[in-house]
C-alpha cells in the first residue's frame, strides 16, 4: 500500500512538474502576458501546449491519458511530447525508490522528517532537471524555493534530532563548500565560460541534502562519470564537439539521487578497498 501511494504521488507530482516548467518558460518568453491567469502557476487551468485549449479531467490522468490519446492532443491532434509520461514515470520512480532504498530505518520522527523533506526537494530537483535539459537553464524561481525547503528540513533535523549539533552543522557547511564552492571557483576562474552560475546555486541544494563532504565529492564524481558516458558517443560520432554547450545540471541531479540512496554503501566499499 505504501508503494502504491508513493507511486501515485510521484505520478501526480510528475504531471505538476510538466505544467510548472512549461508555464515558467512561457512566462519568461512573454513578460508582457505573464500576469494572465491562463499562464498562472496557481490559478491557470491545464492546457494543451500547442493549441492552449483547456484540458478536461479525463485528459489529465498521468501516463494513461497520453497513451489513450496516442500522444496527441484531443482538440488540435498535434503530438504531445514523450516528455510528459517520462517525467510522470520518473516522479513515481524517485518516490518509490527513495522509500525502498532510504539509507536509514524509517522508525524515528527524525528520519521521517528527512524523508519527507527529501521527497519535496526531489520534486524541485526533477523540475530543474527537466528545465535545464530542455532550455539549458536553472532558473532562480525553481532553485531558491527548493533550496529553502532543503535548508528548512536540514535545520529542523539538526536542531530537533542531532546529538552533536555543531558537528552536524560543520559537516553541512563543508558539504556546501564542496557542492557549491568548487563550482563557484570554476565559474570565477573561467569568468563563466566553463560552468554556469546555475550549477553554483544548485550546489546549495545538493550540498544541503547530502550534508557531508564525502557524499558531496562522490556526487560530483558520479556526475562527471555519467556525463562522460552519455556525451562520449556523441563526441566520437561528431554530433557534439568539445566546444558544444551541454547542460550539466541533469547529471548533478541524477548523481545526487544516486548518492543520497546508495552513497553510504559506495563509500563503505571504497574505504574497505583501501583498508583491506
Amino acid at each position: 500500500m505504501t508503494y502504491a501511494v508513493l507511486a501515485w504521488l510521484g505520478l501526480a507530482f510528475g504531471s505538476f512538474i510538466n505544467a510548472l516548467v512549461w508555464r515558467l518558460h512561457e512566462q519568461s518568453k512573454k513578460s508582457a502576458r505573464s500576469k494572465k491567469p491562463s499562464l498562472s502557476i496557481l490559478k491557470g487551468r491545464s492546457m494543451c501546449p500547442n493549441c492552449r485549449h483547456p484540458l478536461a479531467l479525463i485528459d489529465l490522468i498521468p501516463v494513461l491519458s497520453w497513451l489513450a490519446l496516442k500522444g496527441k492532443c484531443r482538440h488540435c491532434h498535434k503530438k504531445i511530447s514523450w516528455q510528459y509520461p517520462a517525467v510522470e514515470l520518473a516522479g513515481a520512480a524517485v518516490f518509490t525508490l527513495s522509500y525502498a532504498f532510504w539509507p536509514a530505518e524509517l522508525q524515528s520522527a527524525g528520519q521521517w522528517l528527512l524523508f519527507i523533506d527529501w521527497l519535496v526537494v526531489s520534486v524541485g530537483l526533477l523540475a530543474l532537471l527537466v528545465y535545464d535539459f530542455r532550455w539549458m537553464l536553472l532558473p532562480s524561481r525553481l532553485i531558491y524555493p527548493t533550496a529553502a525547503v532543503a535548508v528548512t528540513g536540514r535545520l529542523a533535523y539538526i536542531v530537533g534530532f542531532e546529538t552533536d549539533r555543531w558537528q552536524a552543522l560543520l559537516m553541512w557547511l563543508l558539504a556546501l563548500g564542496v557542492a557549491s564552492g568548487i563550482f563557484w571557483l570554476l565559474f570565477e576562474i573561467s569568468k563563466g565560460k566553463w560552468i554556469g552560475f546555475g550549477d553554483v546555486r544548485l550546489g546549495l541544494i545538493t550540498g544541503t541534502v547530502l550534508a557531508t563532504p564525502p557524499k558531496a565529492f562522490l556526487m560530483i564524481f558520479m556526475a562527471s562519470v555519467l556525463g562522460t558516458i552519455l556525451v562520449l558517443p556523441a563526441l566520437i560520432t561528431g554530433r557534439k564537439s568539445m566546444t558544444s554547450r551541454l547542460p550539466y545540471g541533469p547529471f548533478l541531479i541524477v548523481a545526487t539521487w544516486l548518492t543520497m540512496l546508495f552513497g553510504d554503501q559506495i563509500l563503505e566499499r571504497y574505504r574497505g578497498f583501501f583498508i583491506y
